[in-house]
């Protein structure tokens, strides 16, 4: 293979691996986020409790427990604070269910 082929092939792999990585970033302009009140708040309406909120990424980064125990760490966007990532640290017993979306529906 030709030395230009080989470094064109590997920086054209360095920009789309780093255009994917970057995509984990929030990117709403810091004008539009609402508080972390607002969303202590919206939480603890589930009945969790947030442990710490901090800003990571551009995201409020959030760790606490769930109404079950469970330890949790998520990733909600500023603006919207709509949850992009959520880890669950499930005690015995526990299960995703309590956390899956049923179309509105609870059992």
């Amino acid at each position: 293979m030709h030395p230009r082929v080989l470094a064109a092939s590997l920086v054209i792999g360095l920009l789309v691996s780093g255009a994917a990585w970057a995509d984990n970033d929030c990117v709403a302009p810091a004008g539009e986020w609402q508080s972390r009140e607002a969303l202590r708040q919206q939480i603890e309406q589930r009945g969790w409790r947030v442990q710490r909120i901090k800003v990571d990424d551009g995201c409020y980064e959030v760790r606490g427990t769930d109404r079950l125990g469970n330890r949790f760490k998520a990733k909600y966007q500023p603006d919207s604070l709509r949850i992009r990532e959520l880890e669950i640290k499930f005690s015995e017993g526990g299960e995703a269910s309590d956390y899956l979306d049923r179309g509105g529906k609870r059992e």
